[in-house]
C-alpha cells in the first residue's frame, strides 16, 4: 500500500467510507472506461491523496505565446538593465568621500550592481571609459573613480531632480490620496524612488520639505509611514481624464464613477484581437470607480473591483518617468490600494493596456500606450538625461594602461589608505551600508550584461519573440 494510491474494494458499510474521508482521500466512483477496466476489475474504487492545484500554463508569463511579445519593449527593458548597473556604480562612487573606491570593495557589492560571477568587475568598468577610470595607488591597490564627464552628469541630474521635486511631491501626495487609509509605509514608497524622480535623501530630508502635503508618522510597531495632511480635490483627477477629456485641475472635483476607455495598443503579430473584439468593447464601455474614490465597498473578484484595480495601476504607471514599474513593487500595495491578490493575471489578461516583460529576475510592466516602438512618446528631462548616460556606455576601444597615481592628498594617505581591510577594501560605515541598500531595487534584471550595440542585434524584427 503506497501513500499516494490505494486500491480498495467497495464496501457496504458507510463507516469505512467515513474513514476514507477522514484520511483526506478522494473517493472516485467506479469508472466504466474501457481503458480503466483492463486495469481494474469492476467493483473497485480509487482512493487518491489530495493533489496541489497549479496555475494553468496559459497564465504564466514564461509560457505566453510568442505572438504576444513586443520586441520593441524588450529592447527598452534590455537598455534599462544596462544603464541601471552603471547608475548604481555612479551613485556608490558619489557617496564616497573622494568619489573613488577600491575595486576589491566593489567585488563585495556585486548584488547591488547586479553583476554576478563570472563577470569581471574590471571588465565591466572598462566598458565605459567615458564614465569611469581605473588607477593604482603606490601600494598597487586598484581604485575606481569617475571621469570629469561623469561628475558633470551627476551635477546635471541633481539639477533636474530639484526642478522635478514639486511634481514628484504631487505624485506622492496623489498616491496617498488613492490609498485606503491615506497613508503608506515609507519603505514601500522608497521602491519607487528612481521611477518617480525622487532624490537620494528621500527618507531623511525630502519627505520633510512638503509639510503642507504629508508628514512622517510612526506606527505602534515602530514602522515609518507617510501620511496625507489634507485632501486636494484638484489632484483627484486621473491622468486618463486629463488626456481624454482635457480636464484641468478643479477645486470642486469629486471622484466617482468613470466611463473612459483605456488606450489600447496590441502587438502587430497578435491576431486574436479580432476574436475578442466584442469582449474588449464590452469591457471598455463598463463604468468603474475612480482610483481616488473610496473602494472599500467593492466586492473582491467582481468585474467592477477588477476594472477599478486596472485604473489604479494605470494611474501609478502614469506617474512614473518611463511608464514602467517592477511588478513586485506594485504587489506590495495590494492592501493599501484595494487591489486583487493575483495582479499578474490582470496584466496578462489586458494585454492591450499593459505589457509584461519577463526578462531578468523581476518582471516589469509597461503602459503600452505611452510607447511608440521602443521609445517613450513623452520624455521628461530626467529620461533624456538617462539616455545621455546610456549613450556613453559600451564603448569598445583600445584598452588603456592603468596608471599609477601618487598625488594623493594627506587625507587619502593617512585615513583612506590606512583604513584598508585585510582583503584590500575599505570598511564601510553604517550610513554607507544603508545608502547602498537603497540601490538594490535600481538594478532590476538578470545577471547578464549586454553592450548597447549587442541589444539591437539580439532583437531583430525577423526574430520570433
Amino acid at each position: 500500500m503506497t501513500r499516494l494510491r490505494i486500491i480498495s474494494k467497495i464496501v457496504a458499510s458507510s463507516n469505512e467510507w467515513g474513514v476514507a474521508r477522514e484520511f483526506g482521500c478522494f473517493v472516485a466512483s467506479p469508472v466504466r472506461s474501457p481503458t480503466l477496466r483492463r486495469n481494474w476489475s469492476f467493483g473497485q474504487v480509487l482512493l487518491t491523496w489530495p493533489q496541489h492545484r497549479f496555475m494553468t500554463t496559459s497564465k504564466r508569463v514564461q509560457d505566453r505565446s510568442k505572438d504576444k511579445r513586443v520586441h520593441d519593449l524588450e529592447i527598452a527593458i534590455e537598455k534599462h538593465k544596462v544603464v541601471s548597473k552603471v547608475l548604481v556604480l555612479m551613485e556608490m562612487l558619489k557617496k564616497e568621500p573622494e568619489m573613488i573606491i577600491p575595486v576589491r570593495s566593489l567585488d563585495r557589492c556585486r548584488n547591488q550592481i547586479n553583476l554576478p560571477r563570472p563577470h569581471s568587475i574590471v571588465d565591466f568598468i572598462r566598458k565605459s571609459p567615458k564614465l569611469f577610470e581605473l588607477c593604482k595607488d603606490r601600494n598597487g591597490l586598484l581604485w575606481c573613480g569617475m571621469t570629469k564627464e561623469a561628475e558633470d552628469l551627476l551635477e546635471e541630474e541633481e539639477k533636474f531632480i530639484r526642478e522635478h521635486s514639486g511634481k514628484a511631491a504631487e505624485y506622492v501626495t496623489r498616491m496617498l490620496m488613492m490609498s485606503v487609509d491615506k497613508r503608506l509605509p515609507l519603505d514601500k514608497i522608497a521602491h519607487f524612488r528612481r521611477e518617480f524622480g525622487l532624490p537620494a535623501d528621500f527618507r531623511s530630508k525630502w519627505v520633510h520639505e512638503y509639510p503642507q502635503h504629508f508628514k512622517v508618522v510612526k506606527s505602534p510597531d515602530e514602522v515609518d509611514y507617510l501620511e496625507l495632511i489634507e485632501w486636494n480635490p484638484a489632484w483627484a483627477i486621473t491622468e486618463l481624464e486629463k488626456a481624454v477629456l482635457g480636464v484641468s485641475e478643479s477645486a470642486s472635483h469629486a471622484p466617482g464613477l468613470l466611463s473612459l476607455s483605456f488606450p489600447l495598443k496590441f502587438p502587430a503579430t497578435y491576431k486574436k484581437v479580432y476574436r475578442y473584439g466584442g469582449k474588449i468593447e464590452h469591457f471598455q464601455k463598463r463604468s468603474y470607480l475612480s482610483p481616488y474614490a473610496d473602494a472599500r465597498g467593492l466586492q473582491p473578484g467582481s468585474k467592477e473591483f477588477d476594472k477599478r484595480a486596472i485604473a489604479v495601476m494605470h494611474e501609478l504607471l502614469s506617474f512614473t518617468m518611463e511608464k514602467r514599474l517592477v511588478t513586485d513593487h506594485l504587489t506590495h500595495f495590494r492592501r493599501e490600494f484595494v487591489m486583487p491578490q493575483k495582479l499578474m493575471r490582470l496584466f496578462l489578461k489586458h494585454l492591450g493596456i499593459f505589457y509584461v516583460s519577463e526578462r531578468g529576475k523581476r518582471f516589469s510592466v509597461f503602459l503600452t500606450g505611452a510607447y511608440e516602438g521602443a521609445e517613450l512618446i513623452q520624455k521628461c528631462p530626467l529620461v533624456i538625461w538617462k539616455e545621455k548616460v546610456l549613450s556613453l556606455i559600451g564603448y569598445r576601444g583600445k584598452k588603456k594602461r592603468i596608471e599609477t597615481f601618487t598625488d594623493l592628498s594627506d587625507v587619502e594617505d593617512n585615513e583612506f589608505l590606512g583604513g584598508i581591510s585585510e582583503d584590500g577594501g575599505t570598511p564601510m560605515q553604517l550610513d554607507q551600508i544603508e545608502a547602498i541598500s537603497e540601490l538594490e531595487d535600481v538594478a532590476v534584471g538578470d545577471g547578464s550584461f549586454m553592450d548597447i550595440h549587442e541589444i539591437d542585434n539580439e532583437y531583430k524584427p525577423h526574430d520570433s519573440l
